[in-house]
């Protein structure tokens, strides 16, 4: 990609509006406010500023321009962030020539082919378009979500990807060969499989999912890629490129276990379903959906190692502040097979859903359990649910409830509860908490006055004369100094930048501080000066006892402004 791409998306797209698209901003002076989407806080402190076209969350410590603010909370690199905003403004990417791209780029260039090869494949296999029409889906839908198929051969695959030019090493970095033994030729990961390529959240090809067409004993039904550079199980959920803004615009997201149930529970219009592919839903998942929404509604498969998914899932869930429901299916019915009957059935299940809590109070009342039975039932499979509640008033309303359904002591519920929590059930603490007590580093009067120079010097209106500041600059450190002025610009200048902002609304304000900033840097400077002239006073080089007379005496009048400068800020208060 040329870096044209970059200046042709900024042109078109206003961080303003990008930004207004994920959280909902308020106007703040001349930037806009919101709460972090990035941590649980309940008092806003991330700005965005139209002027500079950048944000900064002072919860989190995260800033940047809108490439950053889309790595941040779509979970893409930069290339993939680049992706997603040229889609929004409605450009065509430039690419550079295959010789130029880097080895990374080069990697998502070959999986894009290889789920090409897949489709073709597809196409031409009558059993393989058959499974997928029996499953219910249509050729459209299979195309939409480039479903193929991996030949039932050992090294087709490896042999049409190594003609366009691709390595086995490159091959294997991806997970599409594996190595076999005694020195024979690598072999396809994939053979006779129906292939789910795996997305990222900027719809590139990271990995895929085959489902076997011809079981037998000796292959699992289902096969993923390995983690890899680009692929890592932990961090992507199946269809989320396509789901995040259904997910965003209807405020909950949809989670189902098979690349099936997900792909069915989409063409039945519940855009906002994400599918875990298998695999064991991590902290990663689950802080991903609940940037784009705080309630989820989980739909496994109702055997028990997709009760036992749920329960998992649930619990780490209810731990992060999540509400979670659950939707209940027919015992043998997964949600592929339900929308396969009826979409309408999908949809009530899905009205129908309640939360995780109340689930299993009800499971438990409508099994008839009772007397002590029922009192170690909920202790073992109901409190610790509620130890998860962040809200006190939430853990109120089931604990009133359970007495309300059992006639239990409400002082005796409490107490099993506190054990519970007590032992380690507590909800999981947000990672701001600790950031924000981890000891704040004090700023210099350098790093001051750089953010309130690049802040005039970005500003259409500025409040003093930036020439005239370039001047003291000059005066006190030579054109070096100024130099780092204009060069420097760090994490702690940005975040600065936000506060000198909304900080200095009136010119007398910022002009007095400037000059007590000069003075406290020139101060600063001279003392550096007198300190690297120790070893020349000792042996009382004259040049040197010269140059620190001259120190000397310009502290001396420094502090001396010093002392004035406190006065008339005494005296204006």
């Amino acid at each position: 990609m040329t870096s044209s791409n970059v200046e042709r998306i900024k042109e078109r797209l206003d961080i303003v509006d990008v930004i207004g698209s994920y959280v909902k901003l308020d106007k703040a002076g001349k930037s806009y406010k919101s709460k972090s989407p990035f941590t649980n806080e309940r008092t806003p402190s991330f700005y965005v500023s139209p002027e500079r076209q950048l944000f900064y969350c002072f919860s989190s410590g995260k800033g940047g321009d809108i490439f950053t603010f889309v790595q941040e909370i779509e979970g893409v690199d930069f290339k993939g962030s680049i992706k997603i905003l040229a889609e929004r403004a409605g450009i065509k990417l430039e690419f550079e020539d295959k010789k130029t791209q880097d080895a990374r780029e080069k990697l998502f260039v070959l999986l894009d082919e290889a789920a090409h090869f897949f489709q073709d494949v597809l196409r031409k296999n009558s059993e393989a378009i058959s499974y997928t029409e029996k499953r219910g889906i249509s050729f459209k839908v299979a195309d939409v979500w480039r479903l193929g198929y991996a030949p039932n051969d050992w090294r087709e695959a490896r042999s049409y990807l190594l003609k366009k030019g691709y390595t086995d090493g490159e091959l294997s970095q991806v997970g599409l060969i594996k190595e076999a033994p005694g020195g024979k030729e690598p072999y396809d990961t994939f053979r006779d499989r129906i292939m789910f390529p795996i997305m990222d959240n900027s719809g590139r090809v990271v990995g895929f999912s085959g489902r076997i067409l011809h079981p037998n004993d000796k292959a699992p039904k289902y096969l993923n890629s390995p983690d890899t550079i680009l692929f890592k199980k932990s961090d992507i959920l199946y269809g989320m490129h396509v789901a995040k803004t259904s997910i965003r615009r209807k405020d909950y997201a949809v989670l189902v276990e098979g690349q099936m149930d997900l792909i069915m529970s989409h063409q039945a219009g519940v855009s906002n379903t994400v599918a875990s592919s298998g695999t064991a839903i991590t902290d990663s998942h689950l802080k991903r959906l609940k940037q784009l929404s705080n309630r989820i509604i989980i739909s496994f498969d109702s055997d028990s190692a997709g009760f036992k998914a749920a329960n998992r899932t649930a619990q780490m869930a209810l731990s992060m502040g999540m509400e979670v429901k659950v939707a209940l299916m027919k015992e043998g019915k997964d949600p592929a097979d339900i929308i396969l009957e009826s979409v309408d059935s999908w949809k009530t299940v899905l009205k129908n859903s309640k939360h995780i809590i109340d689930f299993y109070i009800d499971r438990l009342l409508a099994q008839g359990v009772s007397g002590r039975d029922l009192a170690k039932e909920l202790s073992m499979h109901v409190l610790p649910y509620i130890a998860e509640l962040q809200s006190d008033i939430e853990k109120s309303h089931f604990i009133s409830r359970i007495v309300k359904e059992t006639g239990f002591k409400e002082d005796a519920i409490w107490t099993d509860l506190k054990k519970i929590e007590s032992r380690g059930a507590a909800p999981l603490k947000d990672d701001s908490v600790a950031e924000k007590k981890t000891k704040t580093k004090t700023e210099t009067a350098q790093e001051r006055l750089t953010s309130i120079y690049v802040w005039q010097k970005q500003t259409k209106e500025s409040l003093i004369s930036v020439e005239d500041l370039e001047k003291e600059i000059m005066r006190i450190g030579e054109a070096h100094l100024l130099s780092e002025f204009q060069n420097i610009v760090t994490d702690e200048i940005n975040k600065s930048l936000f506060e000198i902002e909304a900080y200095y609304d009136k010119k007398e304000a910022l002009e007095g501080d400037i000059k007590e900033l000069l003075a406290n840097l020139e101060f600063d400077i001279l003392n550096k000066k007198q300190k690297s002239l120790s070893s020349d006073l000792q042996d009382e080089k004259e040049d040197a006892m010269q140059e620190n007379n001259h120190i000397l005496l310009r502290i001396r009048e420094l502090q001396k402004k010093h002392k004035q400068l406190n006065f008339t800020k005494l005296e204006q208060q």
